[in-house]
This record gives structure tokens, sequence and C-alpha cells, in this order.
């Protein structure tokens, strides 16, 4: 499936404009939606109140490095989005500290187009980004068939319109990670979400939380996070709660 039909969302840090381009050129190229920083304070603010899929992150930048923006989004902000570095440190030392610090791959400089399209595709199969969607996709109670375009809870086939399943698919599959209202609005309006309001996001969230009876009982609620979006995640069991 072409990665544009997932509307994956990748944010770069890259301090060299033409290398940032470039890359956001492979990127888009290939069908993804990418997001380009010049600098970390910017990087930062945009991940603070934005979800993406996958980050890029230049080691060497001003102000904060690469590694030490890595170390924030896994400590500090709790971020487990998936991470690629890119250096020209080839040394292995250099490559262990980044693995260490909780990337997901590198790049050793300079980047070369088929494979860092490779890594970020290996990268999202991984990490269940962007699987294909002929098939169905469990998450129990729930059943999502994809082909038939259909959700089933217990046994009992739910009606859904298009976009409320496209949007219980978008949430399941990322199950825990906080979206971000501009991202559901990409990934289930597309390329001209900026003419919808975001009170069209609120509306379908709201319906889907009804239909699928999340936060019920069902052993998954949803979770609305002001002014930034929405997260499903499971009911953490009773014996477990302290």
């Amino acid at each position: 499936m072409h990665a544009a039909e997932n509307h994956l969302r990748i944010a770069i840090l890259e301090d060299d404009p033409d290398q940032a381009e470039i890359v956001s050129l492979w990127l888009k190229d290939a069908g993804y939606t990418v997001n380009s920083f010049l600098e970390s304070a910017g990087f930062l603010r945009a991940v603070r109140r934005d979800s993406f899929d996958i980050y890029i992150l230049d080691w060497i930048v001003p102000e904060l490095s690469g590694i030490e923006v890595l170390r924030k989004l896994r400590g500090e902000l709790n971020d487990n989005t998936p991470v690629v570095v890119a250096t020209v440190k080839d040394k292995e030392q250099s490559i262990v500290r980044a693995l260490e610090a909780g990337a997901d791959d590198y790049l050793v400089k300079p980047m070369r187009r088929g494979e860092l399209l490779a890594r970020v595709a290996a990268i999202l199969r991984r990490t269940g980004i962007g699987i294909s969607p002929d098939n169905t996709f469990e998450a129990e109670p729930y059943l999502l068939d994809i082909n038939n375009q259909v959700v089933i809870l217990n046994g009992e086939e739910i009606t859904l319109t298009n976009r409320e399943f496209g949007l219980a698919v978008l949430l399941f599959r990322n199950a825990g990670k906080l979206l971000s209202r501009n991202h559901i609005l990409e990934a289930i309006w597309g390329i001209d979400y900026n003419n919808v309001s975001t009170r069209t996001v609120d509306t379908h969230v709201s319906r889907l939380r009804k239909k699928l009876r999340l936060n019920e009982g069902t052993g998954w609620k949803l979770i609305s996070v002001y002014q930034h979006g929405y997260r499903v995640e499971r009911e953490t069991p009773i014996e477990e709660k302290s």
C-alpha cells in the first residue's frame, strides 16, 4: 500500500536547510507528510502540541543536539514515537550511544535516498504503523474488519460511517498514543483538512465513543486531552489499581 493512504507523518530535525529540503522531498515523493525543523526548540514545541509517526533527528544541531532531544523525548516528554538518528559519527561507540538513548535506528550521513526510505519503512513495519489494510485488526473485544469496513463487538456488528470507521482504525492502531486533532484531520479528511473545523473531529470522536461503547466497561477508554487531541487506551484492570 502506498504510504500516502495512511497519511503517515514524519518530523525532521536538520539544521542544514539544503539537506532538510532534499530529505523532505525524498519522503514526500514516497507519500509521507513531512514537517521539517532547523532548530531543536522549534522541533520540541511542535512535538509537544502535535503528533507524528516517526522522527528523524540530526545528531549535530545548535543548542540541543539530536541525542539531547532524543533523551528529552524519551524522558521528560515520555514520547515513544520511533526515532531515526542521522549522524556523521559512524564509529560503533557513537551508534551505541544513539541506540542506548532510545533511538530505533540510525543513518550515517550523507544520507542516501534508498537507504533512508528502506529504514523508515522497516521501522513502520516493526512498530505496526502502516500495516496493510486488507486484513482484520483485533483489539479484544473489538474486531475491525478492514476489508468490509465493519467493527464487531462481542459478535455484534456496529454500523459506522466511512469516516467513523477510519477514525476507529487510526485510534486503535495507535493505541496508547496521543493523536493531535491536526493529525486526525490529515489522516481522515486528507489533504484538504485545512478547510475542516477541528470541531468536526470532536463531533466524530463523540459519536464513535458512543457507538463503540468506549469508557463503558469494554476494556478500552477514549481520553480527550484539552487543546491537543485524543488517545484510545486499555483500561487498567481493577486489581492493578492502587
